[in-house]
């Protein structure tokens, strides 16, 4: 006795060539950012910006390409959760270096006198 096994693949999640071409363009952006690092192309800073700038494009390849997040119907609930997670990790690291920087900025100065050395006979 068999039975078919039908496998309905549902199109938000992507098609093979959405996936091919999302796997292409992480490679080119990986390989970019190798090139610019070893080869030692642009100063410093430069080199820094365009990290940061290949990065992001990595982040937002990453997120539409594999995460399947968009402004398409069927994905905008989790695009929406998502956003919302950003928004409160955000608040939350934010939060905690604010914290931590006025922690530091309030601390008593720590005197270091010998002991005994205020004391009077």
């Amino acid at each position: 006795m068999s039975t078919a096994h039908h496998t309905s693949h549902d199109p938000s999640h992507g098609t093979l060539r959405s996936h091919l071409v999302g796997y292409a363009l992480s490679l080119l952006l990986t390989f970019v950012s190798f090139g610019a690092v070893m080869g030692k192309v642009l100063p410093a800073r430069a080199g820094l910006a365009l990290i940061v700038a290949l990065c992001i494009a990595q982040l937002l390849v990453q997120l539409v390409f594999f995460l399947h997040l968009g402004p398409r119907k069927g994905q905008r609930g989790n695009t929406g959760i998502f956003l919302c997670t950003v928004f409160l990790i955000a608040i939350v690291v934010a939060g905690s270096l604010w914290v931590m920087h006025n922690a530091n900025l309030n601390m008593m100065p720590m005197q270091s006198a010998p002991a005994g050395a205020g004391a009077r006979p």
